[in-house]
């Protein structure tokens, strides 16, 4: 498939209908009062694996099986910091068929213990001095497995848009129209899907990317209209969006329609966090909860607005929850 189109997310949606969970749209009556505004959170932490990252790889591997490609015997190949790797491996072994995941020797332990536990094989690379791109290449040129990348694909796209169906189905039942669509963006894919959607349903949404400092690639490319690079690869707690710069093919789908790409510090990511486990009862790490850190921080003026903020992932260290929590006792959000 050479481009994406909103048909190929209706048909990712339901490809997915018995395996994705549909997650809730929550919404919470202290924010709604705090910024006079209509605020939901989709609550993608809870999705199958901690992450969206199920729906694009479930998709994605669907896809390679319908289409009669022997992925049994080549096996699949995958890069990533953590939630593409655990949803990788999940729809592998649901699939009966073995994944090698590239990994960064930093991602998270839960996230590499859970990877294994669905049955991944985990090789790690040195991020800060080693290209997973190149390491993933040469690999599958040595294996001939089956390349999953976590966002230049076009069915892990149309995969991670489904969850932009499900908000549309969500909203349209409380008769309600979103002018502001955040969500939390490393290469794109969950974005340029969701995108799709909200141009087909909402054409006059706007929809925001939102990145911790010093990861801004996608805010500094949609101002500059060409795809912009990151000086670091690493030195960030928000580990599942770390991205050397937007997906080729996610950036040419939402350069059109994305607007004014929103940064968030590690510390905003932290009492994000924080604020989702005490206000909202949810667990989210600190990657899922940048676009939430937006709302708080005050990046974004949403008086009067109906806004949806995506909460794209779960999967956090108990040391990075209690750093959270602490910082949470020491500045209360709404004192």
């Amino acid at each position: 498939m050479d481009f994406l189109t909103y048909k190929n997310v209706v048909e990712a949606y339901d490809r997915l209908k018995d395996s994705a969970v549909n997650t809730p749209l929550l919404t919470s009556p202290l924010l709604n009062e705090r910024f006079r505004a209509q605020i939901f959170f989709k609550a993608e932490n809870i999705q199958r694996t901690g992450s969206f990252k199920f729906r694009g790889a479930m998709n994605a591997i669907s896809i390679l099986k319908e289409s009669g490609y022997d992925i049994h015997e080549k096996g699949l190949l995958a890069c990533s910091s953590g939630n593409h790797a655990q949803g990788i491996a999940e729809a592998a072994r649901l699939h009966g068929v073995r994944a090698t995941i590239i990994m960064p020797s930093d991602a998270p332990e839960i996230k590499v213990t859970r990877t294994k536990r669905s049955g991944g094989d985990v090789i790690f690379y040195d991020r800060s001095k080693q290209d997973r791109e190149a390491l993933t290449s040469e690999y599958q040129k040595k294996t001939g497995a089956f390349l999953i990348h976590p966002y230049d694909n076009p069915h892990v796209i149309a995969g991670q848009g489904t969850c932009g169906l499900e908000i549309v189905a969500a909203l349209d039942k409380r008769s309600l129209t979103p002018d502001e669509v955040l969500v939390c963006t490393g290469g794109g894919g969950l974005t340029a899907g969701i995108g799709l959607v909200m141009k087909k349903h909402f054409p006059e949404t706007v929809l925001h990317t939102v990145e911790p400092v010093g990861f801004d690639d996608y805010a500094r490319s949609l101002k500059s209209g060409k795809n912009e690079v990151n000086e670091r690869k690493t030195g960030s707690v928000c580990d599942a969006i770390l991205t050397p710069s937007p997906g080729g093919l996610s950036f040419n789908l939402m350069k059109d329609f994305a607007k004014d790409g929103l940064v968030v510090t590690d510390d905003e990511a932290l009492m994000a966090v924080a604020f989702a486990f005490h206000e909202l009862k949810l667990v989210v790490e600190p990657g899922g909860a940048v676009a939430l850190a937006a709302l708080l921080a005050g990046k974004l003026n949403v008086d009067g607005k109906v806004v949806v903020a995506i909460l794209s992932g779960g999967n956090i260290m108990p040391e990075t929850l209690q750093k959270a929590f602490l910082m949470y006792e020491g500045c209360r959000v709404f004192e």
